[in-house]
């Protein structure tokens, strides 16, 4: 396990709708997007959620990873807000927190500030409508420059590899957009507002880092260190990154974004085609690959899509190969070069391919169609020498009889024939 996902949400009071009464129409393109993703992080199940908040206690010299005085939970309500009877708590995770400060720099764990702020409350609040089966461990900024909060991104990377964890970098971007804001307006808002909402729709955080120090005082955000906490956690590169929402009604950016390490076993698919397109001869299997790559073989389906469209697919039912990760490279670069239904894909397509890798169990023979479950089950058909497979939980396949009628279709075998079925599960990748 790891960090599973990560999130830069913004926090409004006025979002909580208490607090807002139905000033918070305004922002409905936000409100749409934390709702939804509060279902993508039930969906996740995360056991810990480690929130990094500009709003909490904050140190000059150190990040406070806040505990409360009770350390099995902490409260806060939005009294502040003219809504006192809006109130959270959680559980926090004592544990890992303290993991975290015994290997981070200038990290300490406070008692001091009992009460959960503003810049908590808001994301959990709509998470808690959709899950709350989980720890919180608390970190706010601190006074440290953003290279210090990128290296606590760092270590909370390291700390989560035996946990299932999502990460949530609250914040907001500049509160100088408009005349209209309290904070007056700066161009220098704006350009900050750009550079990040172009860096995360392009899935690039590099033009993070080139953010100088005098934008942001100009742009009065409170979310950039959150963000950087956040970028360390990931990867530089390949990021695959999703801006669900921006706007600025009241002179203040909130931006809802989303964050994922690329998957190990996409990743090895999409180099494996771009290597052998672009330099004309076989991958080479990379070092340091997860070891449940390297060490069983499997069946396995690498499908392309471009525009949403399919572009390629080969699968194997059985294992061919030595292990998973060269089954992948195997089936990447044929899907890519040899799918007889399309033509081979060029160097120039590459930017704009998707990958979806499928790793089969081990087919098991059925002896009635009333044991398939089309969202959970793939089907293998098989007459003599003719055998066909459809994966599972595919678009537009609503039933067992419409799977096994497609699986005869692509085997070649008549309407009516009768037919040997298996059938077998998939952990899908993409």
């Amino acid at each position: 396990m790891s960090i599973i996902k990560a999130y830069l949400l913004p926090h409004p009071p006025l979002a909580v709708p208490a607090v807002g009464r139905g000033e918070e129409e305004k922002i409905e393109k936000t409100l749409s997007s934390l709702r939804e993703i509060a279902q993508e992080i039930a969906e996740i199940a995360p056991e810990t959620i480690i929130l990094i908040t500009p709003h909490g206690t904050t140190f000059r010299d150190c990040f406070c990873i806040a505990s409360g005085k009770n350390e099995e939970y902490t409260s806060g309500n939005f009294a502040r807000f003219g809504a006192p009877e809006v109130e959270i708590t959680v559980h926090n995770n004592l544990a890992l927190a303290q993991q975290i400060a015994n290997i981070a720099e200038n990290c300490i764990i406070s008692e001091d500030d009992s009460a959960l702020d503003h810049g908590t409350m808001v994301p959990l609040w709509f998470i808690n409508q959709a899950y709350e089966d989980y720890k919180l461990v608390r970190i706010s900024q601190s006074g440290l420059d953003s290279d210090a909060h990128y290296q606590l991104g760092r270590t909370i990377a390291k700390v989560a590899q035996n946990h299932k964890i999502v990460l949530i970098a609250s914040g907001d971007l500049s509160h100088k957009l408009s005349e209209h804001s309290p904070y007056g307006y700066a161009a220098d808002g704006v350009e900050f507002d750009k550079i990040i909402s172009q860096a995360i729709s392009s899935s690039n955080l590099l033009p993070f880092y080139n953010i100088t120090d005098s934008m942001r005082a100009n742009a009065a955000e409170c979310g950039y260190n959150s963000l950087m906490v956040l970028a360390g956690c990931l990867q530089k590169e390949h990021i695959n990154t999703r801006l669900l929402s921006y706007e600025c009604p009241f002179g203040v950016g909130y931006a809802v974004a989303s964050f994922q390490n690329p998957d190990t076993y996409q990743e090895l698919a999409r180099h494996s085609l771009e290597y052998t397109v672009k330099n004309n001869k076989k991958f080479s299997l990379p070092e340091n690959l997860p070891i449940e790559m390297t060490n069983r073989k499997a069946g396995v389906f690498v499908s392309l899509h471009k525009n949403g469209q399919l572009r390629g697919c080969i699968g194997t039912i059985a294992p061919t190969t030595e292990h998973i990760a060269q089954e992948i490279i195997q089936n990447a670069v044929s899907a890519g070069l040899s799918d007889l239904r399309f033509e081979a894909i060029t160097e120039e397509e590459l930017p704009h391919i998707s990958y979806k890798v499928d790793v089969l169990s081990e087919p098991e023979p059925i002896s009635n169609a009333s044991l398939l479950d089309v969202k959970r089950y793939g089907v293998i058909v098989s007459a003599g020498r003719q055998r066909g497979l459809l994966l599972p939980n595919l678009d537009g396949i609503d039933s067992v009889e419409q799977q096994i009628a497609i699986a005869c279709q692509k085997a070649g075998i008549k309407s009516g024939v009768p037919v040997n079925l298996e059938r077998f599960e998939v952990v899908r990748h993409g």
